[in-house]
């Protein structure tokens, strides 16, 4: 089973023109990957993967695999229907992936029972690790601890992205050592590191990846009052880039950068003038801190 140690970046799908924009979704990834990320995250929720067809799916997920190995680079699979999710994930799994990024069947709010079934039947059809994605607010369920902990020991259940927002969960599930806990929430990323998660999937680590990986390594190298540091350096970015939904925030800035147009698809609204203020003066603060 790989590890999915590091940060990894929930990629951002720019658009130009109502159409994906792939000359610049090529120099996001190169940028990123010159300042040390793990991997990609591809049409997961920064990825407005739900305004995407499937075909758009695709031809993201084939871009990136053209730049990128594929030990670096994992899928996003979300669905309520399951016997369509299934047959989208085995067309996935023609190609080549580090793994897929599986968060609980949204809207229809399944019972815990209903959920450990979901997933045992997604992970016992998958051919590449399932990195399970708990994220309540999101999918309208909460999967409970004890639930939790009976999922992740099916073997093909590698790590999970964890924005449940207990840390009681959190904790459990990195002494149980079943999967690798990846920090969801960013502000969480420090802590989590501290308590044995082993990185992050992370939409704000868009803007200076440089400083996430250093946080990273300075944890693993038990310099904490470096690493703490480095993550005060980079809260108030962290702040900001959900001060409107996702991924609108990190959009703006990349924009701001001259990475990306500005641009989301609708019902997703661009950020507004304050908060691209906002997000002008936490960039150039960010700037100014030293990358060695």
């Amino acid at each position: 089973m790989p590890s999915f140690r590091g940060i990894w970046v929930a990629l951002v799908t720019p658009f130009r023109g109502g159409e994906i924009d792939f000359a610049a979704l090529r120099g996001l990834v190169s940028k990123l990957r010159e300042e040390g990320v793990a991997g990609f995250v591809v049409c997961g929720t920064t990825g407005e993967a739900a305004a995407l067809s499937e075909a758009e799916q695709f031809a993201v997920l084939d871009a990136v695999l053209d730049w990128v190995p594929p030990a670096q680079v994992i899928m996003g699979l979300a669905g309520n229907n399951l016997r369509e999710l299934l047959a989208f994930q085995q067309v996935l799994q023609r190609r080549p992936l580090a793994g897929l990024l599986v968060p609980a069947p949204y809207y229809i709010r399944p019972s815990q029972q209903g959920l450990e079934a979901f997933f045992q039947a997604v992970a016992d059809a998958a051919s590449v690790p399932v990195v399970l994605y708990d994220i309540p607010y999101r999918t309208g369920v909460r999967i409970e601890r004890e639930t939790l902990r009976r999922i992740v020991r099916h073997p093909r259940i590698a790590a999970i992205k964890d924005c449940g927002g207990d840390p009681e969960t959190s904790m459990a599930l990195i002494a149980d050592g079943q999967v690798e806990v990846l920090a969801g929430e960013d502000v969480h990323i420090f802590s989590s590191l501290c308590l044995g998660g082993v990185g992050a999937i992370s939409a704000s680590a868009h803007v200076r990846a440089d400083l996430y990986v250093r946080l990273v390594r300075e944890v693993e190298a038990g310099d904490l009052g470096a690493a703490r540091t480095t993550f005060y350096h980079l809260l108030p970015w962290m702040q900001a880039a959900f001060a409107e939904p996702n991924p609108a925030a990190v959009k703006a800035a990349l924009a701001l950068q001259g990475l990306i147009d500005d641009e989301l698809r609708e019902p997703f609204q661009p950020c507004t003038a304050a908060t691209v203020q906002r997000l002008g003066e936490v960039l150039r603060h960010l700037q100014t801190v030293s990358d060695h």
